[in-house]
């Protein structure tokens, strides 16, 4: 790890996504931070979701429009490649996500490179500091091998971390298969960690319209703002302190902080900029941040939540990055395709973690119990009269038999079918069990679409030709590479400088 040195921070006005706008502000911050992009320059948007229905979730084009621009108006001569790279969320073919939020035709009229991180091979970068969860991490090439890192995250609110600024949108520099490990009540441990893979150079953060109170639907925020910085601890925050949040209870930013990856204190950050602090706190004011429990989340609504503890061994209260966020944020999607959802969906009771109090459900509602770490015993109602005594167990792994390098892809077409026998089998029983850790968003969208005979997202006449397309194109090319073979690597500056271990984890 490099330690840090002054950290600064730049607070500028924006009102407008105009792209030569941006670029002069992306500009100005690259030239009072004295930096110029070099050798291979990899810009990391979040694109974790995208498209007309999630307008507000992702780093907006005309942003990474100026950005670019920016970039290669202050290029030293040695930068051989101008990137952009991501892995979107739920289980859908970051390409989908690229062409939604309409980066194609832009990447391509600029000349930059695109990289969809599931299609590239996985570098095995080691961990040896003693607060780590496990051993070594896995991170696509491009981020492993990249010389000058630009993060340019969206400036949202976030149900199983309070915000999403910076640090958080490291969870896209891995893969599906290896962001969901760990991605559990250890995911602020799990974010921290990422950071030992690579620090970025430069920071600029899409705040013009921020995203309040969710992740993937967010309700618009004008912020007028485009922040950038050099550290990543500074910057989150600062942009902590702007929408009123002590960055020492956000815990990601904490544990970096404690490791010295930055400073959180406001009088070891130079601010600079047209805009000072104070003006923006005011400008910010009454931004909804997230974390809310589901209990919480759920009230007035035909669904009712319970939420135990986690598993013992770890000695949390509640899972925040797991299983009860997830289906927050599923519900939200669903309420996007579906304006219905709220009023079609039958009385349903949702049971995370070690649970030992009472359910109250009638004869005909069904009981679900989300995740490996599920417990509960008691007597549930059945439809037909008398009741059931239901005994269920947690299945739970501990995270060190959690191997990193077998990890797979979970198809979207594999879940669909696995939900619907799993539910096909419970169509009798007053309850039914998804396992996993966590249970994915998807997972939980799917069943929520059978349960509550909703419309199905991927199968929306807006989506599904596009997805469609990335998904047999994604498929199309993880198969070709395979066949064609890839010379193994190994990881690069951007790794600390240590040599890794590499291993292709292109597999199914």
């Amino acid at each position: 790890m490099r330690p840090w040195t002054n950290p600064r921070v730049i607070i500028r006005h924006c009102d407008s996504y105009d792209p030569a706008r941006i670029r002069t502000i992306i500009r100005e911050g690259l030239e009072e931070l004295d930096l110029r992009p070099r050798g291979r320059t990899l810009v990391k948007p979040n694109i974790v979701a995208a498209g007309p229905l999630f307008e507000h979730a992702h780093t907006r084009v005309e942003f990474m429009e100026g950005v670019l621009g920016a970039l290669k108006d202050r290029a030293d001569s040695s930068m051989t490649e101008l990137a952009v790279g991501e892995r979107c969320g739920i289980t859908v073919p970051t390409r989908n996500a690229f062409e939604g939020a309409g980066y194609n035709p832009m990447l391509k009229r600029m000349n930059v490179k695109r990289y969809c991180f599931e299609e590239e091979q996985q570098v095995e970068i080691p961990l040896t500091h003693p607060e780590r969860l496990r051993d070594y991490l896995y991170t696509p090439e491009p981020v492993a091998k990249a010389d000058f890192f630009v993060n340019t995250p969206k400036f949202k609110a976030h149900p199983w971390t309070t915000v999403t600024f910076s640090m958080k949108n490291y969870i896209g520099i891995q893969d599906d298969r290896h962001r969901l490990i760990d991605h559990d009540h250890r995911l602020n441990e799990k974010v921290a960690d990422l950071q030992y893979i690579v620090q970025p150079e430069f920071i600029a953060i899409d705040a013009i319209t921020a995203g309040e109170g969710r992740m993937l639907t967010p309700i618009p925020f004008p912020m007028n703002l485009i922040i950038m910085g050099n550290n990543q601890v500074a910057f989150d925050s600062v942009c902590c302190q702007i929408i009123g949040i002590d960055p020492s209870t956000v815990e990601h930013i904490n544990f970096a902080a404690k490791r010295n990856f930055g400073p959180m204190e406001m009088d070891k950050i130079k601010i600079t900029g047209d805009v000072t602090l104070d003006e923006a706190k005011a400008r910010c004011k009454g931004f909804r941040s997230g974390l809310i429990r589901v209990e919480k989340y759920f009230e007035g609504t035909h669904i009712s939540a319970y939420a135990g503890t986690p598993p013992e061994p770890e000695r949390t209260q509640y899972c925040w990055g797991g299983c009860p966020g997830a289906i927050e944020e599923a519900i939200e999607i669903l309420r996007l395709f579906d304006k219905d959802t709220d009023v079609k969906m039958p009385r349903l009771h949702v049971v995370f973690g070690n649970y030992q109090g009472p359910i109250d459900a009638q004869p005909g509602e069904k009981v679900v119990f989300i995740g490996d770490c599920s417990v509960w015993e008691g007597q549930l109602p059945k439809a037909k009269g008398g009741s059931e005594l239901v005994q269920i167990k947690s299945t739970y792994k501990d995270r060190s038999t959690k191997d990193p390098l077998h990890a797979k892809h979970d198809d979207i077409y594999a879940k669909m079918l696995s939900v619907a026998a799993r539910l096909r089998a419970a169509k009798n029983s007053p309850w039914v069990r998804f396992e996993g850790c966590p249970v994915s968003v998807a997972e939980q969208v799917l069943f929520l679409v059978q349960l509550g005979g909703l419309n199905n997202p991927f199968f929306d006449s807006s989506q599904a030709v596009a997805f469609n397309k990335a998904y047999l194109q994604w498929k199309s090319m993880v198969a070709w590479k395979r066949i064609t073979g890839t010379p193994y690597q190994k990881a690069g500056p951007a790794a600390r400088g240590e040599a890794a271990p590499v291993v292709d984890q292109r597999r199914d």
